[in-house]
């Protein structure tokens, strides 16, 4: 008789708790308990870039599904079937980095103005507000940015120490364990290594296909613990004396991939434990990266003005993080569980609130969204001079959550090509 594991087992040591990921194993013995179990729930991921993506490098010229990849979508093309990207899409803003605020809510345009902000719900908590009572934290809002409001529109503060939300999702235990714990990650032991005879113990229980799943999910969280070693590392490094005057404004680091994949590491795990279902993720640097070729901050390359020179190390900045950004679906596509991969049941929505960075314009914003319950068109081109309204798509996202919704935000339709 086959051994069933509890849906919610967890791997627990003093001050330790961590959450398993989906196994067959713990699929419930009744046809009716199984059918239900197989129908794994929907998550959405919202990730956004506030200094845009250069467009010529990121959108193809032909529309369709048999489009010629340019610069950056040649990092994604093992997952040419499970993206789409959009053309001509915006919530027709004037143009200003204020916009920041409305890429996530996509209110009407009169709502979102210099110096007189008038917000809504975002895409993430509206889902949030229906589905959120069912996992341990009802959404995640990661990384910085002014992106995620409440009903009434207030704006709700971003995790953005990945220290914080690593102990807040896995480290369970009173403070003084806690705090032992994760001394004990950035010491470099693995909160796993007290564990281990319970992952024995599954691992004789299970099939092979789940003893694969639990590898990889371990390997995860191993591969989590190593960037935070790193991200202490470098927290506690002192830095170089250079003979230059102290800048007045605070900017964030130059690891910039590193922190990206950090992040993405994190919201991997939290999605395969079903310790949320719904994640807002905001990626910003403006320092110089730390990226080969590149000596320009982030923010002197995308105000390009079209000069070559700065194009080319925007590049570089851009294709760095379209390629990891593509490490993130590579995890996901290959995590399974109940016969679709998390991909398969999570949607990936990654754009910029700025189509044109150098001019800080914010039409014909660059926009993809990979996996989920889509009819993936490749590059889906819409109009644009007059450009529809991307808060159609988030109507057609809320469907893919299961949420009945006609309208959002300032949305007149749907997009119901995806």
């Amino acid at each position: 008789m086959r051994t069933t594991l509890n849906r919610r087992t967890f791997l627990r040591a003093s001050g330790v708790a961590v959450g398993l990921p989906f196994l067959e194993a713990m699929i419930p013995a009744s046809a009716a308990e199984a059918k239900k179990a197989l129908a794994q729930p929907p998550r959405t991921v919202l990730i956004g870039q506030p200094l845009g993506m250069y467009g010529p490098n990121f959108f193809p010229e032909k529309p369709g599904r048999d489009y010629e990849p340019c610069r950056y979508l040649k990092n994604l093309q093992n997952h040419r079937d499970r993206f789409t990207v959009f053309s001509g899409m915006s919530h027709r803003y004037a143009a200003g980095h204020f916009a920041e605020v409305g890429l996530f809510t996509g209110v009407a345009p009169e709502f979102i103005r210099d110096k007189d902000i008038k917000n809504g719900i975002s895409l993430d908590q509206e889902i949030a507000s229906h589905i959120g009572n069912q996992t341990r934290f009802s959404s995640l809002i990661l990384g910085g940015g002014d992106v995620a409001w409440n009903r009434r529109g207030v704006r709700i503060p971003s995790e953005q120490r990945a220290t914080q939300v690593f102990r807040k999702l896995f480290i369970a235990g009173t403070p003084e364990e806690e705090s032992r714990e994760l001394q004990r990650v950035k010491d470099g032991q693995s909160i796993l290594d007290d564990v281990g005879e319970q992952i024995k113990a599954i691992n004789r229980k299970v099939s092979s296909s789940d003893r694969d799943r639990l590898d990889l999910f371990l390997t995860s969280v191993r591969e989590a613990e190593h960037t935070l070693q790193q991200d202490e590392h470098w927290s506690t490094t002192p830095k170089p004396h250079v003979d230059f005057a102290t800048p007045t404004n605070d900017y964030n680091g130059p690891q910039l991939v590193e922190r990206s994949r950090q992040w993405y590491n994190i919201v991997h795990l939290a999605l395969q434990t079903d310790s949320t279902r719904v994640v807002s993720l905001w990626l910003s640097t403006q320092e110089r990266p730390d990226i080969t070729g590149v000596n320009l901050g982030h923010h002197d390359a995308s105000h390009h003005g079209q000069d070559p020179a700065k194009l080319e190390q925007l590049a570089l900045i851009e294709e760095a993080e379209i390629k990891v950004l593509g490490e993130f679906l590579d995890k996901m596509k290959a995590q399974t569980e109940g016969g679709h991969t998390l991909l398969d049941r999570t949607a990936v929505f990654y754009a910029s609130n700025l189509g044109n960075s150098s001019s800080h314009d914010n039409n014909n914003l660059p926009i993809l969204l990979a996996g989920g319950s889509f009819k993936h068109q490749g590059h889906l081109a819409f109009d644009t001079k007059s450009n529809k309204l991307l808060s159609n798509l988030f109507v057609r996202m809320l469907h893919h959550m299961d949420i009945e919704a006609n309208s959002f935000g300032a949305s007149n339709g749907l997009v119901s090509e995806v």
